[in-house]
């Protein structure tokens, strides 16, 4: 089988969280590869500094939109917004996420915890459910969700979001039974990267824990590209339902 040096050649790709991070790697991956690619966060204006980012060095058109993926019915006006625009949509990457601090458990509030599941779950949900009739009743396309090893190997420090996560990891499964044959939606269960996110950590606790695995270390963000564009493009077309884990490798302990 041949490769094409731009496998996105003509589709239009859509990633939630999509101005820093892993989103924002995903995004300029995905304009490389020849997609026009709409950039979603809460915060437009940092779409728009990326949007230009894309524009100037990759010659697609991107388009920046604002949505808080937990508000429910801010979803659909955002959905035909970008179908107005460009006619069709193949590529959705659910990536959006937050992992907030807690003190305790016990001290887990019902706001934090809603937000917590609205974020990582919700919103997850309803634009697939948004998206999916779309895309298959077009010319099909892929939905990555981005997950989490939490969601398999949770602590006592993240486990409204591994909870999420994890219930991200089920509906991933089912969506691809609603929504083949023609849609293929898969997730990436990422380890840990060096995001913003990781400011927060305590380094010297993390790389004792990162010397157990395989690879010894935490990712760098453009560390998830292959993955991505492996489920975005035309190489994964016999993979659906599927969880990869993108984490540096395992460990036997929790």
């Amino acid at each position: 089988m041949t490769t094409h040096p731009r496998p996105l050649e003509g589709k239009v790709a859509l990633v939630t969280g999509g101005s820093r991070g892993l989103g924002r790697e995903m995004v300029l991956a995905f304009a490389q590869a020849g997609a026009d690619v709409v950039i979603v966060s809460r915060k437009v204006d940092s779409c728009e500094k990326l949007a230009a980012e894309v524009a100037e060095t990759t010659g697609r058109k991107a388009l920046p939109l604002a949505l808080h993926v937990g508000d429910w019915d801010a979803h659909e006006p955002v959905v035909d917004r970008v179908y107005d625009e460009f006619g069709h949509l193949d590529v959705l990457v659910n990536n959006a996420g937050m992992a907030p601090l807690y003190p305790s458990l016990d001290q887990v509030s019902e706001e934090l915890f809603d937000k917590v599941i609205g974020v990582n779950l919700k919103g997850a949900f309803r634009l697939t459910a948004l998206v999916g009739p779309r895309m298959a009743a077009g010319d099909g396309g892929s939905i990555i969700n981005i997950s989490s090893i939490a969601s398999e190997r949770p602590m006592t420090t993240d486990l409204p979001y591994a909870a999420a996560k994890a219930g991200l990891n089920t509906l991933t499964k089912g969506f691809a039974q609603a929504y083949g044959p023609t849609v293929r939606v898969n997730t990436i269960m990422a380890g840990a990267f060096l995001t913003d996110i990781s400011k927060a950590w305590d380094m010297d606790s993390a790389n004792e824990l990162f010397r157990a695995m395989p690879l010894q270390r935490a990712g760098d963000p453009s560390e998830i590209v292959g993955a991505a564009l492996y489920l975005a493009g035309p190489g994964s077309t016999y993979t659906t339902g599927a969880v990869i884990p993108v984490d540096g490798g395992r460990t036997s302990t929790p």
